[in-house]
């Protein structure tokens, strides 16, 4: 089963991100979807072919995680977006928030200063889903560093391609706008009731 571009013209409109960098990040997501088809496809053909001892093959499988996150991270980032910034507060999020940073405030400061770090690449919330911890991560790569066992929680893309048309080097300006959209009800969907080691998905 291919994986088919999901459709996220809805964001456009969106206030701080303008229509041209949005359709230009859409046309780059759906280019991870083109190309994730396209490795699945190759390798399952090299395999029929018994061809899985050469170079070739253990390239395409490395670039087969680059190609299957850059989709999957753009789907998280462009879902948690579209909101109006403005959390549930006294909801279980604000209360995740609270127990594992101390304040909502806190967090939202760590979360920034993550995002501000120089480099490229992506900051998650990721809940640890062996105990339902919340802990900010600075993700290099589409394919490395991401924490095993951990559910993403609130994926925020600071690839410069996320921002440059509309901010330059303004950085923190496209953070402060990425704030102002989240959509925080996408971000409860994804916690993960957590019971004696557990998880299961939370029912919406």
């Amino acid at each position: 089963m291919s994986y088919t571009a999901k459709d996220y013209s809805k964001l456009i409109g969106m206030n701080g991100f303008g229509e041209t960098l949005l359709k230009n990040h859409f046309t780059l997501y759906q280019g991870y979807v083109t190309n994730t088809n396209k490795v699945i496809d190759i390798l399952s053909q090299m395999l029929k072919e018994g061809k899985t001892g050469t170079p070739e093959f253990s390239e395409l499988k490395r670039r087969l995680g680059w190609e299957f996150n850059g989709m999957r991270l753009h789907e998280y980032y462009f879902e948690n977006l579209g909101g109006k910034g403005n959390y549930d507060k006294g909801g279980k999020i604000e209360k995740l928030l609270i127990e594992n940073f101390g304040s909502y405030e806190a967090w939202e400061k760590d979360f920034k200063a993550s995002g501000a770090m120089r480099g490229i690449g992506w900051v998650i919330l990721y809940q640890d889903i062996t105990n339902g911890k919340l802990i900010n991560f600075w993700i290099n790569e589409h394919d490395t560093s991401h924490p095993a066992g951990c559910n993403p929680i609130l994926i925020m893309d600071v690839f410069e391609h996320a921002f440059m048309l509309d901010y330059g080097l303004k950085r923190a300006d496209y953070i402060e706008a990425f704030f102002r959209n989240i959509e925080w009800k996408a971000v409860e969907r994804r916690l993960r009731e957590i019971s004696g080691g557990a998880a299961s998905p939370t029912h919406s």
